[in-house]
């Protein structure tokens, strides 16, 4: 529980179906730990959203707790996230939090509740096929509110323990019901930054969490076509895709191509350069389908708002993810996920590879 609308609705839905419901609210990072907004936090995590939670879970009659898993979030989320912006990648790290942290670590806390799943305010159905025994996600008719592309990674085992009370919502239902259900919850306007982010200043962030940051990397080299034009303040503050903030006079708009730790280098480019009609994925995970070790056609997003579009997909024999599109695709970025799509099925996904030192 977050003290926001979905999940306070999610547990009072499973109150008056009959449940036996144990609210849980996640203590993720340390405030001072992760600078920006500190003392006036407006993201899931935050004290108010744990007082609110407290609050809700009071009026509605059940236990609540608060669980600290902030030094397991440091180490499986936050280190991630600065290691791979590191690495000349651009992290993704809600969708790893929901594999590691909101379902992994909260069935082990399930577990010692002796509770047989764990619900969430997530706008997505679970299906499951009796026959094949599979469990996938399916998006929600909401498409503003469509979280099935961060769940992606979601592992089987997991799906089977999971509970989605808002499946087939709209946020305009679940806030009619948090009114028929009586819940007291102030307006809060939605949050789409990095929750441990709270300033949504990545620069910033990474700047306090490597304290020498600027002496370990310095300055390096922008280039075009193999020549020199710039330098750059830091190759991880830039991004595959990126225009704004190169600080160079052109005669056509550049956009970063490449990010290369190994030189320093920042690689742009014009628009037609940043497209490329394939790539590779691993730390894969299916959900709809056992295996895609023979090709099939499913319709991918490379971003949380990619529209997506039809390209062919398999894996091959060490797991990895090949993907095929049938036009172009502009800013496919390492580090971000891939996401397969059959209608409105979430098929699978994987973690974009960095296929080589230039584009």
């Amino acid at each position: 529980m977050s003290g926001g609308i979905d999940s306070s609705v999610a547990a009072g839905l499973l109150v008056e179906q009959g449940f036996d419901v144990v609210g849980i609210t996640i203590k993720t990072y340390k405030y001072e730990d992760v600078g920006g907004n500190v003392g006036n936090d407006s993201t899931c995590c935050s004290l108010d959203g744990i007082n609110d939670a407290r609050r809700v879970a009071l009026g509605l009659g059940i236990p609540h707790y608060t669980v600290d898993f902030t030094e397991t979030f440091k180490e499986q989320i936050i280190n991630y996230f600065v290691d791979d912006y590191l690495q000349g990648n651009t992290p993704n790290p809600c969708v790893r939090c929901n594999r590691q942290i909101k379902w992994a670590e909260m069935l082990k806390k399930a577990d010692a509740l002796g509770a047989e799943y764990i619900a969430t305010g997530h706008y997505a159905s679970i299906m499951h096929d009796e026959h094949t025994g599979r469990r996938w996600i399916r998006r929600s008719p909401d498409a503003q509110k469509d979280q099935s592309y961060m769940l992606w990674s979601v592992r089987q085992e997991h799906l089977g323990r999971t509970l989605f009370p808002l499946a087939g919502f709209t946020k305009p239902h679940s806030r009619s019901e948090k009114d028929r259900l009586g819940l007291d919850l102030a307006p809060k306007p939605e949050s789409y930054e990095i929750c441990f982010i709270a300033d949504n200043d990545y620069r910033r962030f990474l700047r306090d969490a490597v304290e020498d940051i600027d002496e370990r990397i310095g300055q390096g080299n922008i280039v075009l076509d193999g020549k020199v034009i710039g330098q750059h303040d830091g190759y991880p503050f830039y991004t595959v895709g990126q225009r704004k903030g190169l600080g160079i006079a052109h005669s056509e708009p550049l956009f970063v191509l490449n990010v290369l730790p190994s030189s320093n280098e920042v690689i742009v480019g014009t628009a037609e350069k940043l497209e490329a009609r394939s790539l590779t994925a691993d730390n894969v995970n299916l959900q709809k389908y056992a295996d895609l070790r023979d090709s099939r056609r499913f319709h991918v997003k490379i971003r949380y708002k990619d529209e997506g579009a039809p390209a062919t997909c398999s894996t091959d024999e060490h797991g990895i993810l090949h993907v095929e599109f049938d036009e172009p695709r502009r800013a496919i970025a390492p580090g971000q996920s891939v996401v397969m799509y059959e209608g409105d099925d979430v098929v699978g996904g994987g973690i974009i590879r960095k296929e080589s030192e230039g584009r």
